[in-house]
């Protein structure tokens, strides 16, 4: 009877460490993505470190290439989140204040010391413009998404600030090392900032690649892209090939608003009138007040 009451005891203590085991897996499973997001901020804080100590070419190339670097862990760590199964409320909330960093504040400030500071102060309040209109849209998001947490939305609203950044990003690499004048001049980076900031908050679809499936159809098309960018970076240079990728996906979204304005504006006005019907359906909880 002391043997089996001596192994039984064994036996729940190797249970208890495999269950703590486990559990520290799992806490640390939730800490890997949020790991890629602050690597996400530390580029952003470097490229704002770079933008700020001087307005040389060289330390602008390297904020631009910061912002990459960027790109790359911010599209990381939604992936790993996925495949380990550790998406959070936090982790979403994160992710948005790294993008404000990284991709408004990083971008902005890049923009201002590259061109706009020879407008003085329109050109700081253009600069700006860009970063208000990235945390508007970052803000909209997360609405939307507390409003549908299943994430089945095939289609971004109003353009994502990553793609933006990644614009202007590639601009400024194109005009590397910026001997020659920019093509369109002053007016010409203006417009382009203008533009991006509009797209932002505006009700533009833009197609997200987060829901793509390996499938045939979407291998084909990714071999197309790879091959379409690299025939670009064979005869010009590969920033300016990123510069012809980003317009075309830019320019996509406008387009297919233009088709497709009065298809979404009806389903726009359907959605607004189901909302408002199922407000007047649900009973108020307020109290009335006693008349005394």
């Amino acid at each position: 009877m002391a043997e089996e009451k001596g192994t039984k005891k064994k036996r729940r203590k190797r249970s208890r460490r495999t269950k703590r085991r486990r559990i520290s897996l799992r806490k640390a499973m939730f800490v890997l993505p949020n790991l890629f997001t602050l690597s996400n901020i530390f580029c952003g804080f470097y490229s704002i470190h770079l933008s700020s100590h001087s307005s040389e070419p060289v330390f602008l190339y390297q904020a631009a290439l910061a912002i990459i670097f960027g790109m790359f862990f911010d599209m990381a760590d939604g992936r790993v989140a996925r495949l380990t199964k550790t998406q959070s409320d936090f982790g979403v909330q994160l992710d948005s204040l790294a993008d404000v960093i990284t991709f408004g504040c990083a971008p902005a400030l890049l923009l201002y010391r590259w061109s706009l500071h020879e407008l003085e102060i329109g050109g700081m309040v253009i600069a700006f413009m860009f970063l208000a209109a990235g945390t508007i849209r970052l803000a909209r998001f997360n609405v939307m998404a507390a409003d549908a947490p299943s994430g089945s939305t095939k289609d971004f609203l109003g353009l994502p600030i990553p793609l933006a950044a990644g614009a202007v990003v590639a601009i400024v690499l194109a005009n590397y090392p910026f001997t020659t004048p920019i093509i369109g001049g002053i007016k010409g980076v203006c417009f382009i900032t203008n533009s991006l900031s509009l797209l932002m908050i505006s009700n533009v679809r833009y197609r997200a690649f987060k829901s793509v499936r390996p499938n045939p159809r979407s291998i084909i098309i990714a071999v197309v892209v790879i091959l379409f960018f690299a025939a670009l970076s064979a005869k010009l240079q590969p920033a300016t090939a990123l510069v012809y990728l980003f317009g075309i996906y830019i320019a996509d979204g406008v387009i297919e608003e233009i088709i497709f304005f009065r298809k979404r504006s009806e389903e726009r006005q359907a959605i607004r009138a189901q909302k408002e019907n199922t407000e007047l359906a649900t009973p108020s909880t307020e109290t009335n007040p006693v008349m005394e």
